[in-house]
């Protein structure tokens, strides 16, 4: 990084929106907001937006809540406490709390920032980037601040392309030959394609970096204004399309890869079958996701447990684990795994077998349990011989069947089958 952005960074400060529930995960997040669900073994979802903050240089972090945001708090608390005043850092955490009137709701993207506008001011930082809480991927976010300088826009918004009919949640837009948005459409049912290919649309990744006093401009008119939405995607970006000059930044000019990384990385994990499959991708020889980087970590709270254990050796009753992750705190006893990812402290029995099962922290597996194609939640506590993954039907009258054939299984619906 060069003197000039890492000067960039410095004068930046990183507002993450972390205030949603993410509905499409189902029970996942019947406790936690979606950027507090666990993700790779050791990590939370909010973990990689404010690790790629502090890799990119930048030390002035906010981060706004709402939805059931205890145990997100709590992990900010735990894990992210390293910021002094003394060295001019610090980590926000904002609540969705009674300040500018008298509504404590957050009532839209654009207005989780306006309510909080006067702690962005205090800051006196020169630039702002706004980032979603809640998508998995490695950026260095002070690449983005300096192409928004350099192009004199008034917003540069991330961008990546998505197949054309997958946009159809995301704010899509139209860009010119010099990467000027001249149209951006919010969640469209039909999504534009992209010129010269039919079958891809430019689909914004929800980051937006302003000037400091630009965006607070533009927050106090759409405060204003009764008939907005107060959101980003559908008033703030279309009005300074509209109006003033905003620029796309594609997701591969500034996205950081390791040397085992062939393509830019970024994945929206907000339904269960995305959220299993980017878990159990990991597992691969070479998965697209490098978490071994040194050069750019992923930092999060780390529990003081002891290291994995693996016991038993008989046939039928041996402690295996293959093409696996498996975390500190894990006991496999007697149990047989094959492509699974074990967060901390999961205890699996004798004569179990698990296939393709991703487990959240201190799940348990009773014996002789078969499981196939599962994410089990915190917690849970899987009884002696249940077998999932082998009937359809029945997983799907007993738990949450996705329609790709992942089962996900909560505590209470434990307590369901034995009343």
């Amino acid at each position: 990084m060069d003197r000039e952005t890492r000067r960039l960074a410095q004068q930046t400060m990183a507002f993450i929106l972390a205030g949603g529930r993410g509905s499409r995960l189902m029970e996942l997040t019947e406790r936690r907001a979606k950027p507090a669900v666990y993700f790779g073994g050791k990590s939370r979802i909010i973990d990689f937006p404010l690790s790629n903050a502090v890799n990119s240089g930048m030390r002035r972090i906010a981060v706004a809540t709402q939805y059931k945001a205890h145990s997100l708090i709590r992990h900010l608390q735990r894990g992210w406490s390293f910021f002094r005043a003394e060295r001019n850092e610090s980590l926000d955490i904002l609540p969705a709390s009674q300040q500018l009137d008298e509504e404590n709701w957050y009532r839209g993207t654009a207005d989780a920032v306006t309510q909080n506008v006067n702690i962005i001011e205090s800051h006196g930082m020169e630039y702002i980037i706004i980032l979603a809480g809640d998508h998995i991927y490695k950026q260095d976010y002070a690449l983005m601040v300096k192409h928004h300088v350099e192009s004199g826009a008034d917003v540069t918004v991330g961008c990546i392309e998505v197949p054309r009919m997958e946009a159809t949640g995301f704010g899509v837009m139209h860009v010119n030959e010099d990467d000027t948005i001249i149209d951006f459409i919010e969640k469209p049912a039909d999504p534009p394609a992209m010129p010269g290919h039919p079958d891809l649309a430019l689909a914004s990744m929800g980051i937006y970096v302003f000037k400091t006093d630009v965006l607070c401009e533009h927050l106090r008119r759409d405060g204003a204004d009764p008939n907005s939405n107060h959101d980003f995607g559908k008033d703030i970006i279309p009005y300074i399309v509209e109006h003033g000059k905003a620029v796309a930044h594609p997701f591969g000019r500034s996205c950081v890869r390791s040397g085992k990384e062939k393509e830019p990385y970024w994945r929206d994990v907000g339904t269960v079958d995305a959220f299993w499959q980017a878990n159990i991708d990991l597992t691969d020889f070479t998965p697209e996701l490098d978490l071994y980087d040194r050069d750019w970590p992923i930092w999060t709270y780390s529990e003081l447990v002891p290291p994995a254990k693996f016991i038993h050796n008989e046939e039928g009753r041996r402690g295996q684990a293959l093409s696996s992750l498996v975390s500190g705190g894990c006991i496999i006893s007697g149990s047989e795994l094959e492509r699974c990812l074990l967060f901390t402290g999961v205890r699996c029995h004798s004569y179990s077998t698990l296939e393709g099962v991703v487990a959240m922290p201190y799940a348990q597996i009773g014996r002789n349990a078969r499981l196939t194609n599962v994410v089990i939640d915190r917690g849970a506590n899987i009884p002696e011989g249940l077998i999932v993954g082998e009937d359809a039907e029945a997983d799907a009258k007993r738990f949450r069947r996705s329609d790709n054939g992942v089962t996900l299984i909560t505590q209470n619906m434990i307590n369901s089958l034995e009343v």
